[in-house]
């Protein structure tokens, strides 16, 4: 796959980036450049390895969940939250819709 400068150019408009004609030249190499490197990527063998998330293992240090008693720093005021809210549903903040 390759790109040519009215790609580059649509790329740079639906990004809403302002980009001028020597720097769309500029980048047409870069991209296809870059486009050669993940084909290239594409043909490694990686049957048998597992998928990781990072290079080094990592463990989140975990606590145990636990609501503190005390009425003052505590928890257990839902209620008492949820009479600042301008709509409560179900123990819930109500929010507007907003995707239809």
């Amino acid at each position: 796959m390759s790109v040519d400068t009215a790609t580059v150019a649509k790329i740079a408009s639906l990004a809403r980036i302002k980009v001028s004609e020597p720097e769309l030249e500029a980048m047409v190499p870069e991209l296809n450049g870059i486009l050669a490197w993940v084909e290239q990527l594409g043909q490694v063998n990686t049957d048998g390895i597992e998928p990781m998330t990072a290079v080094i293992p990592n463990t989140l240090r975990l606590r145990d969940d636990v609501i503190d008693a005390d009425p003052l720093t505590g928890g257990d005021k839902r209620d008492a939250v949820l009479a600042n809210a301008p709509a409560a549903e179900h123990g819930f903040f109500g929010v507007p819709k907003v995707i239809e």
